[in-house]
């Protein structure tokens, strides 16, 4: 139940600490965090493509240009960060997407982010000028977040916010704030004290609490906090906590930050008075950015969806500092620009003398340093090229992961494009995209990541599954073997949550190769005749770079079978495209020379082409343009064949073959979050626009007509499809449909 106590924020009249709130603007239950479970309250005005932000603070950001397929009404987000601005810089543009929507969104910060209490410009910094207040510090980036947050869905930074004190367990309260103009946009406080470092052991932090160094974390509360009392929270609390936002947003979307980065190559320095539960590597990322995220996977496990499973999106924190930029310079600018007023830069009054913003950020969000985080948005599991696939009957499948597992929407019948309901597959602990191989037979095989909680006896870790085709139902939705564990190629559990998520592919022989990114920046490989009996774990021969201050290969591999049998393996690094291929069919692959193609922004994808050549598809770093590479056969070098007009956007591009003659259909995110399909051949014929809003990757295939299909899993976890009216280069895509909701169990009955 629900226990509320309130007051309306008022500009010029803060609530000091330990005074007692005005209640001038009593706010209702059903205003705060939508108790009833009902629809959206209030819609904002425009979906807005994301682009630029002019000099005007005060700008909403650009025209809608069209209305989107997927009904705000039907989606909800719930965003889990560990400081106020983990949003902006590492979930936009999708944050700013989302919350333009109309859709519910519940961002949860879990920790006050009051770091050394000083807020300064980092230049201008002096400790003596500018005394330490920890509770105003946390109260100015609080200040800053819903500022930039009402700049995003209204256009106006100052716009008031309704704000209370909202208990979310017995004896606890969390401070929610709603953005009065758009109540359906709502912020959540925990005010847990942060680590107060990037990756130094503190036991008195979200990490420490996480693995036991402490038993209980303390809450700074904010100048001007309504929450009454200073709370201690268990690890259990702080789970429980976070699954009743779960239980009342009812999110079809999750985000959260990076459970899985990777480490950095410093060594942590000795400490032998440090406790052995917070020893372990050194990581890129914050440990607060990691624990936060930790904490939500569990509080996900520990959720009943009630038949709403949702979509769980993960995003690279300060690693994607030293990785390729994979934004281009407008959309940057745009990200910036809302860090601007996050950070205070215009100097706005806003009535609270704890401050309107956090001033280390200030207006310098774009340039220098670690904020060229603002250059790239990364999702930790990069999607798949390969999650729709012909079955042996002719009808395509689909398969993707909502709730944590394994889903299927099947053709009703071959060449209809018309999808029966999802249906449950099995898996538990899912994360990222469905890897769907098909074998020479026919039958299709799953691969997919799962990451092991800690508790009950087992240890937290990840690992791959794979899951055999058995059969098929009568309606034609294909049945799977119960999901086997090819475990991790770092058997160490520290080391296994930075495997990376597998790409397969089978050769003519039957046999099934799996590839996967391993924790020291290699490609490990298994493989299995007929996709059983699978080979251990082998890292496939270098070359690999020698860099040791960034990550070596980038996770984004796919590979493919030319049409001689050979099969290719690529992957992102830090400088090009790394590649492999194997000698003779059925070997596993070897390094293949130098590709020599521009540094990439994300995954590539492979396309092999009836005459033996291959096609890598990729964005390129920096400018986000989508380049096609090709290698032919004979010749074994890779050129850049053509580029794309730009679309913006990030993240991986579909690709797959169409027919025997060199085409291939194209789908990618575009500046808005929607997709954009094209056939290519010689060259990319112009992008269509599919208004829908997705997640991940789009999925492509060729239908048992000779038809290119397009698919994306919607923010609302319902299946949208769109294929072309007649076969060939020049067939223009039909009408987006969107398909049969769900979920089912194989069997029909309800998931």
């Amino acid at each position: 139940m629900w226990c509320v106590s309130g007051r309306a924020d008022l500009p010029g009249r803060p609530n000091t600490e330990g005074v007692s709130p005005p209640h001038p603007h009593p706010v209702s239950r059903r205003r705060l965090l939508l108790a009833t479970g009902g629809g959206v309250l209030a819609v904002t005005t425009g979906a807005g493509v994301w682009a630029r932000l002019t000099d005007d603070t005060r700008t909403a950001g650009p025209a809608d240009p069209g209305r989107p397929l997927t009904d705000p009404a039907h989606q909800s987000f719930v965003h889990v960060i560990a400081h106020p601005d983990d949003g902006l810089y590492f979930m936009n543009p999708d944050l700013e997407q989302s919350l333009r929507s109309g859709a519910r969104s519940v961002t949860v910060c879990l920790t006050g982010g009051e770091a050394d209490g000083h807020n300064t410009r980092r230049r201008a910094f002096a400790p003596a000028r500018v005394p330490g207040d920890r509770a105003a510090f946390s109260r100015a980036r609080v200040n800053g977040l819903r500022a930039a947050c009402a700049a995003m869905v209204t256009g106006d930074p100052a716009a008031r916010w309704d704000v209370a004190a909202l208990s979310l367990l017995p004896g606890f309260e969390v401070e929610v704030q709603t953005l009065r103009d758009a109540p359906q946009l709502q912020l959540v406080f925990l005010e847990l004290v942060e680590a107060r470092a990037v990756w130094q052991a503190r036991a008195t932090s979200l990490r420490g609490l996480w693995l036991g160094a402490t038993a209980t974390l303390p809450t700074l509360r904010p100048a001007g906090t309504p929450v009454r009392r200073r709370h201690r929270y268990t690890r259990d609390q702080v789970v429980a906590t976070l699954a009743a936002v779960l239980d009342r947003a009812r999110p079809t979307v999750v985000r959260t930050l990076d459970p899985n980065p990777v480490h950095s190559w410093k060594r942590p320095p000795d400490t032998p008075d440090r406790d052995p539960r917070l020893a372990g590597p050194r990581y890129y990322d914050h440990q607060d950015h990691t624990a936060s995220a930790h904490f939500a996977q569990a509080a996900l496990a520990a959720y009943r969806d009630r038949g709403r499973p949702a979509i769980v999106e993960s995003y690279l924190g300060y690693e994607s500092g030293v990785l390729p930029h994979d934004l281009d310079l407008a959309t940057a600018r745009r990200k910036a620009r809302l860090l601007s007023v996050y950070g205070w830069a215009d100097h706005r009054a806003c009535g609270d003398p704890a401050g309107c913003g956090d001033l280390k950020v200030g207006g310098s969000a774009l340039n220098g340093g670690s904020r060229n985080w603002t250059r790239s948005t990364r999702l930790r599991a990069p999607g798949s090229n390969g999650w729709l696939r012909l079955a042996h009957d002719g009808r395509l499948a689909a398969f993707a992961v909502l709730g944590r597992a394994a889903y299927c929407w099947a053709e009703t019948r071959p060449g209809s494009g018309s999808f029966g309901a999802p249906v449950a597959v099995g898996g538990a602990g899912l994360q990222g995209q469905i890897q769907v191989v098909r074998r020479p037979d026919g039958a299709l095989q799953l691969f997919a990541s799962r990451t092991v909680l800690p508790g009950r006896g087992a240890v937290h870790r990840r690992e791959v599954l794979t899951a055999p085709q058995t059969g098929t139902t009568a309606g034609g939705v294909p049945l799977f073997a119960r999901w086997e564990s090819l475990g991790s190629p770092d058997p160490d559990p520290v080391r296994s949550l930075e495997t990376g998520f597998p790409a397969a592919v089978a050769g003519p022989d039957g046999t099934v190769h799996v590839f996967v990114r391993t924790w020291d920046g290699n490609v490990a490989h298994r493989g299995g005749p007929h996709g059983r009996r699978f080979s251990p774990w082998q890292r496939l021969e270098g070359p690999v770079s020698t860099l040791t201050d960034s990550p070596r290969i980038v996770d984004g591999l796919d590979a493919c079978v030319d049409a001689g049998g050979l099969v290719h393996l690529a992957a992102p690094t830090v400088g090009t495209v790394q590649h492999w291929v194997s000698k003779e069919p059925g070997q596993i692959p070897r390094p293949a020379a130098a590709t020599g193609l521009p540094q990439p922004a994300g995954p590539v994808s492979l396309v092999p082409l009836a005459d033996g050549a291959v096609r890598a598809v990729f964005r390129r770093s920096a400018t986000a343009q989508i380049l096609i590479a090709e290698r032919q056969r004979t010749i074994g070098a890779w050129r850049v064949a053509a580029r794309c007009a730009a679309v913006g956007g990030y993240g991986r591009v579909a690709a797959a073959p169409v027919g025997s003659d060199g085409r291939m259909v194209l789908a990618a995110r575009d500046d808005a979050g929607e997709v954009r399909l094209a056939m290519a051949q010689d060259g990319p014929r112009p992008w269509q626009r599919g208004r829908v809003a997705h997640t991940a990757a789009a999925g492509v295939a060729q239908d048992a007509v000779g038809r290119a299909v397009v698919v994306a899993l919607g923010l609302d976890g319902r299946l949208y499809t769109a294929r072309q009216a007649s076969a060939g280069q020049t067939g223009r895509f039909g009408t987006w449909r969107a398909q049969a909701a769900g979920p089912e169990r194989a069997d029909g009955g309800p998931a």
